[in-house]
């Protein structure tokens, strides 16, 4: 009962990230390094901030905590700083995919290849700790059926991007562009698995147990997001200056709308990693559910995403046949989250 639990708490956490792309389309004269930068404050910082909170125990502070463990919060920090170029090449992935094909494939590298670094890198370092140990033949199995779920998928985009006339897929998608899109989308994924990384080297720094099971990777989590923001930040103030569009904070008359859907956005994309860290109180630490949580959630991401590309009609004209496959995929990423219970 409590791994469904825990799957449910994720699962709503993944649905509230899938969704967070909704609210910037009601983002008003602001260029997309404006709002990303703004939303970031939000989504990166702030309420990363809060939710680490929650784990500090009275008398004693978040400074405190990461200067005891330097080289694990520095360690942390860098590896945000790596998928936060997954994060800038992300939007790129879904502006020229759609949110459900581009999420799919970014999401999909992201949950394989993230589950796998983090022990191996884990255990580079400090290979006292033992690391590797977590990859058992339950959490491969299940990585690999997740990336199986994410190939079935990009096949369905490969399927719609072949059987749309240019006007079709300019109607769905304005920028379209399957081989750039895939392309920038692996990138994407394999700098964004970083994150997970970044979890694991930052899995200790909590206050044992002063601290509340389902509170204690919101520590880390909160270093991951701050470095990841220090990248997207320069990039954006870059951008900024580069196309000219440092006015757009000047105009006062869209603030209050654009800093409550930046807000809005931010809640709900940080929302996936604080359901995250509920969720895995709820397994076993250290067990194979507890080891794959990361990939399960992208593989939920992605499972969401393409429900609200459905809803967004981004595969509006497909044949059949297509969206056939595209259910296959579905249902193959819905198998791999109950995979390692159902083998172990």
């Amino acid at each position: 009962m409590n791994i469904i639990v825990g799957l449910l708490i994720i699962a709503i956490g993944a649905f509230c990230q899938s969704s967070s792309y909704v609210p910037i389309n009601k983002i008003k004269s602001w260029s997309w390094e404006s709002y990303w930068l703004v939303q970031g404050v939000f989504a990166w910082i702030l309420f990363p901030l809060l939710g680490a909170m929650l784990a500090v125990p009275a008398g004693h502070g978040l400074l405190e905590l990461y200067t005891a463990s330097p080289k694990a919060t520095l360690l942390t920090m860098f590896f945000g700083m790596l998928w936060g170029v997954g994060g800038l090449t992300f939007g790129l992935s879904m502006r020229y995919l759609g949110v459900a094909l581009g999420q799919s494939i970014a999401l999909g590298t992201c949950a394989g290849l993230g589950t796998i670094m983090g022990p191996v890198l884990l255990n580079a370092f400090f290979p006292e700790l033992g690391a590797l140990s977590a990859l058992t033949s339950s959490v491969i199995i299940g990585v690999v059926v997740t990336l199986i779920g994410i190939a079935i998928i990009g096949v369905a985009g490969g399927m719609k991007s072949a059987s749309l006339s240019e006007e079709e897929k300019k109607e769905a998608v304005k920028d379209f562009n399957f081989p750039k899109g895939l392309a920038i989308a692996l990138l994407a994924g394999f700098m964004s698995g970083c994150f997970n990384v970044g979890l694991e080297f930052g899995k200790d720094i909590n206050f044992g147990e002063l601290t509340q099971p389902m509170f204690r990777t919101l520590p880390a989590t909160l270093l991951v997001t701050l470095g990841g923001f220090l990248t997207n930040a320069v990039y954006c103030l870059y951008q900024n200056k580069h196309n000219g569009t440092f006015v757009d904070y000047k105009n006062g008359s869209v603030w209050a709308n654009n800093l409550l859907f930046c807000g809005l956005a931010g809640l709900l994309w940080y929302s996936q990693f604080f359901g995250l860290s509920l969720g895995r109180s709820f397994f076993e630490a250290g067990s194979s559910m507890d080891t794959l949580a990361f990939c399960i959630l992208m593989a939920l991401n992605v499972t969401f995403s393409n429900v609200w590309g459905i809803i967004l009609k981004e595969w509006k004209g497909c044949s059949k046949k297509t969206i056939f496959v595209l259910i296959g995929g579905i249902a193959v990423l819905i198998l791999s989250s109950f995979l390692p219970e159902l083998i172990k």
